[in-house]
């Protein structure tokens, strides 16, 4: 069906629609963290596109492989490599992006860090966290009861 002109769906002069809503592309030195299989929780750079379904990863303590796309998550994370470089080359480029401390600093990382440190936990400290919560919650309650006395007064 054609659209008359008249009826564009967006305009030059309108910039949010020019946009493009999709950041995180596979590219060369894009990061990205390995979502299923051995190599799960790693963060690996993508140092050449090997077809539409599948990228060469590489990170500094991992050998270079081939990886299915399906098991990558892209990140935000991009350094500037060349394609296919040395391992030297990738390890500087990453220190020089500063990329563990990106990834620990943004949410994604440190929900992922949360995550392995409650999973590390035994028993009795999974105890002393619920006995903190229980008594965090009655001081929440103290106060919120303390407020509601004063609006009511």
């Amino acid at each position: 069906r054609l659209v008359p002109p008249s009826h564009s769906v967006s305009t030059p002069s309108d910039p949010r629609k020019n946009k493009m809503p999709f950041r995180r592309f596979v590219e060369i030195g894009r990061v990205a963290l390995v979502n299923y299989g051995k190599e799960y929780g790693r963060l690996v750079v993508i140092v050449d596109v090997v077809d539409q379904n599948r990228a060469l990863v590489d990170a500094p303590d991992m050998v270079r492989t081939q990886m299915n796309l399906k098991r990558l998550s892209l990140t935000d994370i991009k350094i500037d490599i060349k394609r296919v470089p040395k391992k030297k080359t990738l390890v500087e480029a990453m220190e020089a992006a500063d990329v563990k401390n990106k990834w620990e600093s943004s949410s994604w990382g440190r929900k992922l860090i949360v995550q392995k440190r409650r999973a590390s936990l035994n028993d009795f400290d999974r105890f002393k966290i619920m006995l903190a919560k229980i008594k965090r919650a009655g001081i929440v309650r103290q106060e919120l009861a303390k407020l509601k006395k004063e609006s009511a007064a």
